[in-house]
């Protein structure tokens, strides 16, 4: 019989080619065990203060200035017509946004977390302006993945607040526990995808509500299977944060050729890099 594996455990990360000055040998990231054990649990970990005020002023500064990143986002309107906007890309260029993705914290973190060498799968910028940013439909990211023939919900993400996230302007909100309920159908509300509301309704009642409140740096890994959303930005603030996501390697999709990319393997950047 084959030993249990370690939910710590991980495959090993390796270094490939890029501009920027890489890990020359496998590592890890940095949580702790009892961190996979809630992870596993809770489909969901929060750290306070992930990254420091230097890197988040300068990520908050570089996403502010990046003209593309605004141009080129695309209005997502919730059921009641109300728009949010994000940008989504799944290659990793040589700039802020892909140092963030590659650093060990993020990557070697999702790696612990899911158990074995994961890879790059798509990082987005979250848009949420003030008083017209709409809500997001309460969803499993799954939901989608699924149709991008991924076997299963081997994902991770994370998200980090790049400002100031309230109930007010609309912050992520996560129902503790609900990834365990396996995927659920979901239909189209508004021009987003979300899940059945009778399951969701009844996963609410089981589930604890979480809300993601959060100061620039705070971060919150999530399971691809955990139900997630959030409400409209009601409030004069922007809410504003980057989400990486990560698949195993083992979860590479069935069928090659599709928007997402098979495995390749993924640098890791040592943290003390992102800011170069």
């Amino acid at each position: 019989m084959n030993a249990p594996i370690d939910p710590c455990q991980t495959a090993p990360l390796l270094a490939g080619p890029t501009s920027g000055p890489l890990l020359a040998v496998p590592t890890a990231g940095r949580l702790e065990p009892s961190a996979c054990v809630d992870f596993a649990r809770d489909g969901m970990l929060l750290r306070r203060g992930y990254f420091s005020r230097a890197e988040m002023d300068a990520l908050l500064s570089y996403a502010r200035n990046d003209a593309p990143l605004q141009q080129g986002a695309r209005v997502m309107k919730d059921a009641a017509g109300r728009a949010s906007r994000l940008n989504l890309w799944t290659t990793l260029s040589d700039d802020l946004y892909a140092r963030f993705s590659r650093c060990r914290r993020v990557a070697g973190a999702a790696a612990q977390l899911l158990g074995e060498e994961v890879y790059h799968w798509h990082a987005k910028m979250m848009l949420k302006e003030p008083k017209i940013g709409g809500a997001w439909e309460w969803h499993q990211d799954y939901g989608y993945w699924y149709q991008d023939k991924c076997l299963s919900p081997q994902l991770v993400s994370c998200m980090v607040a790049v400002d100031r996230a309230t109930k007010a302007n609309g912050c992520l909100q996560v129902l503790r526990g609900s990834h365990h309920f396996g995927r659920i159908d979901h239909g189209k509300f508004g021009d987003q995808v979300g899940a059945d509301p009778v399951r969701v309704a009844a996963a609410r009642v089981r589930c604890e509500l979480v809300h993601f409140e959060a100061e620039p740096g705070d971060v919150i890994f999530f399971h691809g299977n955990l139900l997630h959303g959030s409400e409209a930005n009601t409030s004069d603030h922007s809410r504003w944060s980057l989400i990486m996501t990560y698949n195993a390697r083992s979860n590479s999709p069935l069928v090659s050729g599709g928007f997402h990319p098979d495995y390749s393997p993924l640098p890791i950047l040592e943290d003390d890099l992102i800011l170069g």
